[in-house]
């Protein structure tokens, strides 16, 4: 029998608390709910989750710092943020922090499972795509080892934030291909954040800041003018300035 995926709940709201658990452990997901930001960083310090439904108004430990410590964490955990902080600020600033989703209250509790669901099932599919390559991904200079999660441009090694790594994955998997910011965002975070294409643009400009000899002249993620972001499928010194 397979073991149910472990989904934390922090939430200092008992009410809407106990509707997710109801629901969520409905659906086959153990749940575990936390009622305060101290007991949520805790809880998650404690566990391996494999999902984290997150208010962002917490007592004590406020819900962003959570998120910056779940990302800071070797294990990917794919976020849901839940909040009555319904403003653009706050979603993009969530989103950015490396949050998978954004639900303004009041919401759908039956919505918010369906996302739940659709996150665990990226996630899983992307475990399975690490599996089966098991293997670097050579683009040019630019290395990637999807198991470890290491990266190497020009046989020197940097760090990547968990989503800056699936983002350039996403690229090195289809080197020279065209993608629109909608595109990434459906493919590397998981849903089409209609209005938030610029995340997109943020974490690009991040990985250009890492990966490129001069980010000011990109030469091996290229803007096209209009359409979106490729990966250049030789070596740099090949791409042209974008």
């Amino acid at each position: 029998m397979d073991t149910p995926k472990r989904v934390l709940i922090v939430e200092d709201d008992a009410h809407i608390a106990e509707l997710l658990r109801m629901h969520l452990a409905d659906e086959g997901y153990a749940v575990t709910h936390a009622a305060d930001g101290h007991a949520g960083l805790q809880a998650l310090e404690r566990g391996n989750w494999d999902a984290l439904v997150l208010d962002l108004m917490l007592p004590g430990v406020d819900g962003l710092e959570i998120c910056r410590a779940a990302r800071a964490m070797a294990r990917y955990t794919p976020i849901i943020i839940t909040s009555a902080r319904s403003s653009e600020v706050h979603r993009i600033l969530g989103l950015e922090l490396g949050a998978d989703d954004y639900l303004a209250k009041p919401f759908s509790v039956l919505e918010l499972v369906a996302r739940v669901r659709a996150l665990l099932r990226r996630s899983e599919a992307m475990a399975r795509h690490a599996r089966v390559e098991a293997g670097r991904l050579e683009v040019g200079r630019l290395g990637l080892d999807p198991v470890t999660r290491e990266v190497q441009v020009d046989g020197k090694p940097i760090e990547l934030t968990p989503r800056e790594f699936d983002l350039l994955h996403f690229f090195a998997r289809h080197p020279g291909r065209v993608f629109s910011r909608l595109e990434l965002l459906n493919q590397v975070w998981g849903y089409q954040h209609d209005g938030y294409e610029h995340t997109v643009n943020t974490h690009i400009n991040r990985l250009r800041t890492k990966i490129e000899a001069d980010p000011a002249q990109p030469r091996r993620i290229l803007t096209v003018w209009g359409r979106g972001y490729r990966l250049v499928a030789g070596d740099a010194s090949d791409g042209e300035a974008a």
